[in-house]
């Protein structure tokens, strides 16, 4: 009996070592934060809440993006998207082309929103514009 118990134990153990570490490998964070360690790009986003900003790593750069709701003809979508660096030491480097890149992806997300840059990228995309 006491053996029985001690396999179920084993058992319930293994189980939740191995949901623990498959919750872990297929966390978004922890794959953000990967893909900035890698120098690639990636973005964080819940689609389904519109409150919840979103996150996007690119070169090594993170990027925070706050989604603003408004309405367009037919219904309500996100129509604006501020979006800033979450450290400007990281911005080195980075060219007027990769936010351009940057701001295409965020528009295929996002068809209908504008995407206004906070400073200081805001400075370089006025310059060449």
């Amino acid at each position: 009996m006491m053996t029985l118990l001690l396999q179920l134990f084993v058992l319930a153990a293994l189980i939740i070592l191995v949901y623990t570490i498959i919750r872990y490998l297929r966390s978004p964070l922890r794959k953000l934060e990967q893909a900035q360690n890698d120098n690639q790009y990636f973005l964080y986003d819940d689609r389904q809440n519109a409150r919840k900003n979103f996150y996007l790593t690119y070169k090594g750069a993170m990027f925070e993006g706050e989604k603003k709701v408004g309405s367009t003809d037919h219904s309500f979508e996100i129509v604006r998207i501020s979006v800033r660096p979450k450290r400007t030491d990281m911005l080195e480097g980075l060219q007027y082309d990769d936010f351009m890149f940057i701001e295409k992806e965020i528009k295929e997300r996002y068809p209908h929103a504008s995407v206004e840059w906070k400073s200081p990228v805001a400075e370089l995309m006025k310059k060449r514009k």
